[in-house]
């Protein structure tokens, strides 16, 4: 099922049966180093976190990508494919390739600068040959943008989508990825003027909690059914705190948060509290060279399930 009301959501979650031995997190992680010197241009048309006004080091950003892979390896495998210096924001693959369990997907993304990654046969060739995923290939489609796990958070343990529409992912993205990943119920609303990603405003801590900057969804209700959701374990982030990337988050093991330093030196100490009485560490990787580029730690993170 797909919605766009609240209304329609909230009851449609109260119908969902549980499912059997629902894994949570991801097996695995992939990520793609950092290449090109410059930031893309192209992206910052819609996306206002770049800082394109800001040198970006390059160097700087290549050894802060190598300790996020190092750091993430306390959860979970990690595999480091290389950058490509022509596709500046391919250090961000979760937008272009993401996995269900057997699953393979690739993105149809809006910039022409990203659709270029799509291409790329190592990191195709790597699910489908070595790991025989089956591979859903949406770049190829006619309609429709889907930018997979930045436009689409996912809730693992219910198999629930929360879908932000904006020119990253419309309807007919939404349905596609709707399919692609299996999901049972994905909810779809507009975020707010200016927001581009989904996963910049929302997370979905391992399907027992939920971050939410109220200020990034078009209309309060939405927030507020999200939170409902998840039993009303929701932390709330200032407009400051979403600019800070605390909402970019991610969880690898059930039991453990990981952000940008930045993000995490945003958090009051009732935001810790609330995590750890949900059962979740915090754990953060300085990420500010590559967060100019406009995404922080979730962005560089794809997940292998």
């Amino acid at each position: 099922m797909i919605t766009t009301s609240p209304v329609d959501f909230l009851a449609a979650v109260e119908t969902l049966t549980p499912l059997r031995n629902p894994r949570t997190t991801a097996r695995a992680a992939f990520l793609v180093a950092p290449a090109a010197n410059e930031l893309a241009a192209e992206s910052a048309r819609d996306n206002h976190y770049m800082r394109m006004d800001a040198g970006f080091d390059a160097t700087r950003a290549l050894a802060q990508h190598a300790a996020l892979a190092q750091a993430l390896r306390a959860d979970v495998p990690v595999v480091t494919f290389p950058g490509d210096p022509a596709n500046p924001d391919a250090m961000f693959p979760n937008n272009v390739f993401a996995t269900a369990p057997g699953r393979f997907i690739v993105a149809r993304m809006r910039h022409a600068v990203r659709q270029r990654e799509a291409e790329r046969g190592d990191i195709r060739g790597f699910f489908r040959d070595m790991l025989h995923y089956e591979e859903i290939d949406l770049s190829r489609g006619d309609r429709g943008v889907a930018e997979l796990t930045g436009s689409l958070v996912i809730d693992h343990a219910r198999a629930v989508g929360y879908c932000g529409l904006s020119e990253r992912c419309d309807m007919h993205g939404a349905r596609a990825m709707h399919d692609a990943f299996g999901l049972r119920l994905t909810f779809c609303f507009e975020l707010a003027e200016g927001e581009y990603h989904t996963n910049v405003v929302m997370a979905s801590l391992a399907g027992r909690a939920v971050v939410l900057a109220p200020d990034g969804f078009a209309g309060p209700a939405v927030p507020r059914a999200i939170a409902s959701a998840f039993d009303d374990r929701a932390l709330w982030l200032s407009a400051e705190q979403k600019h800070a990337y605390a909402a970019n988050a991610i969880t690898l093991s059930p039991n453990r948060v990981w952000m940008s330093d930045c993000a995490a030196a945003s958090l009051d100490d009732a935001q810790r509290t609330a995590l750890a009485d949900w059962g979740f560490a915090v754990s953060a990787v300085d990420l500010d060279e590559i967060e100019k580029a406009g995404g922080s730690l979730r962005c560089c993170v794809g997940e292998i399930f």
